[in-house]
């Protein structure tokens, strides 16, 4: 799957946050909702305009913006 079927980032839209193509659902209030415990079920249920295909974008982008981060460790502050 590629996320950029599904997800956009437009700057006229919520800042220019990454949402569902056609909704003004953002990526991140997706991942808070999975992360909270809700399950796809409960997403799709209680937003039935979308579809499991959109969860799953929203995954795929979460998963390559995480793969592209860069951690440079620092000293403690301090020590």
């Amino acid at each position: 799957m590629d996320w950029r079927d599904r997800i956009i980032i437009d700057p006229e839209m919520l800042v220019g946050k990454p949402v569902v193509r056609g909704t003004r659902m953002s990526v991140e209030f997706l991942i808070d909702l999975l992360a909270r415990g809700w399950t796809t079920d409960q997403v799709l249920h209680e937003y039935d305009h979308l579809q499991a295909e959109d969860i799953r974008a929203c995954l795929h982008y979460a998963r390559e913006v995480l793969a592209s981060e860069r951690v440079y460790p620092s000293p403690a502050i301090g020590q």
